[in-house]
């Protein structure tokens, strides 16, 4: 378990950014009349922005190169 949160911490700060901004935008803008599927309610929220987060912050992962093969 260790291992696998050491290998994809920025998966888990990206998601963690992004639950906190989905809360904020709950707070801040909101769905006044409760017809809004993401912001009517603050769990909905969270969890889109989190997952957004997490998809976003696997812009900055570092990949491997490849190596290529002597023909």
């Amino acid at each position: 378990m260790k291992n696998w949160i050491l290998k994809n911490k920025l998966l888990l700060l990206g998601s963690a950014i992004g639950a906190i901004a989905g809360y904020l935008y709950y707070w801040q803008i909101g769905c006044a009349t409760g017809a809004c599927a993401i912001t009517s309610k603050p769990l909905n929220s969270i969890v889109y922005f989190g997952v957004m987060g997490g998809i976003a912050s696997g812009i900055f992962k570092k990949q491997a190169p490849v190596e290529k093969k002597p023909e």
